[in-house]
């Protein structure tokens, strides 16, 4: 076999380990989320190996999902980090044997807590599958591996199963976009969904004119502020809005001299405007939508900033 070969046989073994998952779900996988939603504690994963490894994906996904969770290192757990749980937690242990000696060293210490464990496994009669109260069957029927000795059709099985459970979950909790932003401040998706108007707008020294301005008034009222653009106010009420594009075109269409021109002859009126209590993501949509660069920004009728369209870049 080639190289394309055996990455082919990989997906095909991985992709069949998956699909078994399905016949191999029973009561113990609803009775597993029902007992994470009524829990008060914590869903602690634990897990040797590279089924460790799988499961601190799986506890980062629970707990960006809406479900508290945290990794123990079942070899630190008998050294002393069982103290990090409490009897309101749960354990979910992964073992694909179900007979990792670290796991079945704390099994004992955690029933005498009072802790529910669910075991994850791929042998429904091993140990950990018997002593658990809830088994979720991970059994493969061929490993990836050439030599089906590295663990990886079992690994991805493990692994779909804990994205089962985390999806389960977040369906039962009604768990909503700006939910997962609130785990994720600092990435572009907590940015995208957090983000309101008022808070990338230009607000301070906005360059107002009024509608009988002049060219060289309005130029320099473009200059000085910066943002390619000016109000056209009267009072308090916006009138247009002119911008390097809108002088431009004005100096295309017009017989008369630059000098002759007002703000009221360059502006475009009416200017789109969004409330600055939308979201960002809504003001870049809409200025798409429009093909247009710029958003008057008001609170209730009054104009309180700008917000351009290379403003959203935050929200990438």
């Amino acid at each position: 076999m080639n190289a394309i070969d055996i990455a082919k046989n990989v997906f095909k073994l991985e992709s069949e380990a998956i699909k078994d998952l399905s016949n191999l779900l029973n009561e113990d996988f609803t009775n597993s989320i029902n007992e994470i939603l009524n829990s008060k504690g914590r869903l602690v994963i634990s897990g040797m190996g590279k089924s460790g490894h799988i499961g601190v994906k799986i506890s980062a996904t629970l707990a960006s999902t809406g479900t508290p969770s945290f990794f123990m290192h079942p070899a630190e757990a008998i050294h002393g980090d069982l103290g990090m749980l409490t009897k309101d937690d749960i354990l979910l242990a992964i073992s694909n044997s179900g007979e990792s000696e670290e796991i079945l060293k704390i099994i004992p210490l955690v029933k005498r807590m009072g802790i529910t464990l669910i075991g994850m496994a791929g042998k429904e009669n091993s140990t950990l599958a018997k002593a658990s109260d809830y088994f979720l069957n991970i059994a493969i029927k061929k490993e990836a591996c050439p030599l089906e000795l590295a663990p990886m059709s079992s690994t991805t099985a493990t692994l779909a199963m804990g994205d089962a459970l985390a999806a389960a979950l977040m369906k039962a909790r009604e768990f909503q976009p700006e939910d997962f932003a609130m785990y994720h401040p600092g990435g572009s998706l907590g940015k995208k969904l957090l983000t309101k108007v008022k808070d990338i707008m230009s607000f301070e020294n906005l360059p107002i004119v009024k509608e009988t301005s002049s060219f060289k008034d309005v130029i320099h009222s473009i200059t000085r502020g910066k943002l390619g653009l000016s109000l056209v106010m009267l009072d308090d009420e916006i009138k247009g809005i002119i911008t390097d594009g809108d002088l431009r075109r004005a100096l295309e269409v017009t017989d008369k001299s630059r000098f002759e021109l007002e703000a009221k002859d360059m502006m475009t009126s009416s200017p789109k405007s969004i409330s600055q209590e939308e979201m960002a993501v809504n003001a870049e949509e809409f200025m798409l939508k429009n093909k247009i660069n710029e958003l008057v920004v008001v609170d209730g009728k009054k104009v309180v900033g700008v917000v351009q369209l290379y403003d959203t870049g935050v929200i990438e």
